[in-house]
């Protein structure tokens, strides 16, 4: 008779969150590939409802909202990791980010309108706080989370966020990280001189940075996870802005209905594929489990 295999309590609590409490995925290259796809995609699907179809800010960040509950509902209600669902809710909050950061940035100013508009959609057109002012009041929100978070003393890595609250946390970062990013995107696009490209190289490098600082003991890994996580929003953003802005304002001007259209089969291709991969993940553990059940019985 074979000697059971013995678990430690590490290895048995992995097992039983993979099997059933798994609900955000693993990060991976895979993971920050997506990442930036869906965030490009949010940006441009959230200009082309507020600017294109000239909806608005105002109208457009309240439809956009509303989908992000919806689909955060579904997510929440998951009772384990559904890389569809998941990543729709990150593209909702990229969208819903988008409009609302030029909500609380811009205004009815002819800078943000094109072809001689004097309003663009019903509503208010926008704050007008500018990009300084509004990434300030996203920055406190960011950290006022992360400092409730803090407090009720459950964990920031996401492969570890098991719970309805910890997952309600998670997410309200994402939302306010995702509309902060927009708003430093925008900034580095439109104000700082660097335009679309620039901007996306600046990005680039100091992610770059951040990879290399993994390497480093002393720096927290999740620290650097979640500085990245905001960075990668206005790295989509200038992205997103290269791709659809006229080629006189440093654009490639692919519009912004191609550009989403091409970006969602991007994204849709890369859930299939993490759907796949989860899908094995899940036979192999089960299988495992399976092995080691027999071997208890014997």
């Amino acid at each position: 008779m074979e000697k059971p295999e013995v678990l430690n309590g590490a290895d048995a609590a992995s097992m039983s969150t993979t099997a059933v409490m798994k609900k955000l995925p693993e990060v991976t290259l895979a993971f920050w590939i997506m990442k930036i796809a869906a965030t490009t995609l949010g940006e441009t699907a959230g200009d082309l409802f507020a600017q294109t179809l000239k909806l608005g800010y105002f109208l457009t960040t309240i439809a956009l909202f509303a989908i992000f509950v919806v689909t955060l509902v579904v997510q929440l209600r998951s009772r384990r990791y559904n890389p569809f669902f998941y990543w729709t809710v990150i593209l909702s909050t990229s969208m819903a980010g988008t409009t609302m950061s030029d909500f609380m940035n811009r205004d009815a100013s002819a800078r943000y309108l094109s072809d001689g508009a004097t309003s663009l959609g019903w509503g208010p057109q926008g704050l007008g706080l500018g990009y300084p002012a509004g990434a300030a009041i996203l920055i406190s929100i960011l950290l006022a989370i992360f400092f409730a978070w803090k407090l009720s003393g459950m964990t920031f890595q996401i492969r570890d966020i098991v719970s309805f609250r910890g997952e309600a946390l998670f997410w309200s970062a994402i939302l306010v990280s995702n509309t902060l990013g927009t708003s430093m995107g925008d900034f580095l696009s439109d104000s700082s001189g660097l335009g679309y490209a620039g901007g996306a190289l600046l990005v680039t490098g100091v992610l770059a940075l951040l990879l290399a600082l993994t390497k480093v003991p002393t720096v927290p890994n999740v620290l650097l996870f979640w500085i990245a996580f905001v960075l990668t929003r206005p790295l989509g953003a200038t992205a997103g802005d290269f791709l659809t802005k006229p080629v006189a304002k440093g654009g490639l001007d692919l519009g912004t209905a191609g550009s989403s259209a091409v970006l969602v089969a991007v994204l849709f291709g890369l859930m299939v594929l993490a759907q796949a991969q989860e899908r094995r993940g899940s036979t192999a553990a089960g299988t495992k489990r399976g092995q080691v059940s027999r071997r208890r019985a014997d």
